[in-house]
């Protein structure tokens, strides 16, 4: 990992689901932390969710990690929620805030948590359902509320106020983590620790742009221009 990214206070959490690459990672030491979703897993191709976790459980011991519940009904998903929380004491249960119908989550979010569950309280947007998740959690609940900045910056909002209120409205709950989700760029590792967030997620692409960081842009622009003409030159482009 980059010395800049080293020095920051946010925790980065490696975000996916290829099992050889998490176990990797956990080697490494450079992340603290990991998240998963069905839709990562079927990317990577898991098709047993139990066996995929057990396998990067096994491995993983030390560090949190994620896995989502992906009921659609909160009876089953609570059931869910149980078995998955059963796996591991390093394991948070990912609850999305609503259902596909748009039902609230907070109900169950509010029982599981008093029940002392680690919860990861996912695909949250607005400062409303922060507030929901604020009042249905236990002040001293170990929990992470997952707020997707990379979405509402899709929407041409500045994520940056919306995170720093975000972060006011847990500040009541000490144990409760502020995550940003989906970032798009290293720029957002870098507003994500400015604005007090405690934890971003990141995936393997981005990583791989910390060698930028700091890079003079001079060199950067001389670096571009060097890609274009490769590319041209090896492509077997003619103007005249």
């Amino acid at each position: 990992m980059s010395d800049a990214l080293k020095k920051l206070r946010i925790k980065i959490f490696a975000d996916g689901a290829d099992a050889e690459s998490m176990k990797r990672a956990y080697r490494e030491g450079f992340v603290k932390g990991f998240t998963t979703n069905p839709t990562l897993m079927k990317k990577a191709g898991v098709t047993d969710y139990k066996a995929f976790a057990k396998d990067v459980l096994g491995e993983i011991r030390a560090l949190p990690i994620s896995f989502e519940v992906f009921s659609d009904d909160f009876a089953h998903m609570e059931k869910e929620a149980l078995e998955i929380a059963s796996w591991a004491s390093n394991v948070y249960v990912k609850i999305p805030i609503t259902n596909t119908r748009g039902e609230s989550a907070v109900p169950l979010i509010k029982k599981l948590a008093g029940q002392g569950m680690q919860l990861n309280i996912t695909a949250v947007m607005t400062l409303e359902q922060v507030e929901a998740v604020a009042k249905a959690l236990p002040v001293r609940n170990k929990s992470v509320v997952s707020v997707f900045a990379g979405r509402v910056a899709d929407t041409g909002r500045d994520p940056v106020p919306h995170m720093t209120q975000a972060l006011k409205i847990l500040s009541g709950h000490p144990d409760t983590e502020l995550l940003w989700a989906s970032p798009r760029e290293m720029l957002n590792i870098f507003q994500a620790d400015a604005c007090g967030c405690h934890i971003i997620t990141v995936s393997g692409d981005i990583l791989k742009k910390a060698s930028f960081i700091g890079m003079d842009l001079d060199e950067l622009s001389l670096e571009t221009v060097q890609m274009f003409h490769r590319d041209a030159t090896s492509s077997g482009f003619k103007i005249v």
